[in-house]
């Protein structure tokens, strides 16, 4: 990641959801191993938060490993957790200098300690950080979260403030989230995977075909675009939105 100058910018506040589909394809129509793929994307995931940074962007949660890719090969699997370490321990210093906040969200009690360790390091390493909050999904379920927020409340009754910092919670975020803005999905899947499906309630969805891999900064910046242009009604009429 290299330094970013941070300008006004209209997106300021808004969060962005990535769901970075496709790595695994784009390597096969390669010719490539798809751990080729998974590496490819990990520069992508670099020059998407160098975007997000300089357009101004609040937070991006970028959706890494659900909690059902355990199921993948094996080798696939221990392979993506040695990549998510040496990926942690090459930005982390980068994340400093240009202001991102890092947080890794979902399970960690099943993650090698390792990483584990690296995690721990690269978040308090970051914790200053104002100008991103740039959140990693990894082993996260949005259903498994939702149940254990829930399970947490007792049977007490909460407001929708008071239900989202226990899912912050759950997810080992110290910070309760605002509500997802704009979810864009790569690889030309039209499904959410069990990814922020409480904050998504009132998202803006925008799909492409591309692979991960070829996703470009000029293409978030074209999602961030046609966001704008989308009229957000929050269950109200269009003359409530006007006025």
């Amino acid at each position: 990641m290299k330094r970013t100058t941070v300008v006004p910018s209209a997106y300021r506040g808004m969060h962005v959801g990535i769901i970075m589909d496709g790595n695994g394809r784009w390597a096969a129509s390669r010719g490539l191993p798809r751990t080729a793929g998974h590496r490819a994307g990990v520069r992508t995931a670099r020059k998407i938060v160098e975007a997000a940074t300089r357009a101004g962007v609040g937070t991006l949660t970028l959706y890494a490993f659900s909690a059902d890719n355990w199921s993948r090969p094996t080798p696939e699997v221990g392979a993506l957790m040695r990549l998510f370490r040496r990926s942690l321990l090459g930005e982390s210093k980068r994340c400093v200098d240009n202001g991102v906040r890092l947080t890794i969200v979902g399970r960690r009690d099943r993650l090698p300690s390792s990483l584990l360790s690296t995690i721990q390091e690269a978040e308090a390493m970051t914790a200053h950080g104002r100008n991103l909050h740039l959140r990693v999904a990894i082993d996260y379920s949005a259903r498994e979260s939702i149940l254990q927020a829930a399970s947490a409340a007792g049977g007490e009754t909460l407001t929708r403030e008071q239900f989202g910092r226990l899912l912050a919670q759950v997810n080992h975020d110290p910070f309760p989230i605002a509500d997802l803005d704009l979810l864009v999905r790569t690889g030309g899947e039209q499904r959410l995977s069990d990814f922020l499906l409480w904050e998504s309630a009132y998202a803006e969805f925008y799909f492409t075909p591309r692979m991960w891999p070829e996703f470009t900064e000029e293409q978030f910046l074209g999602a961030l675009g046609e966001f704008e242009l989308r009229e957000r009604r929050f269950g109200g009429v269009p003359e409530q939105v006007a006025s």
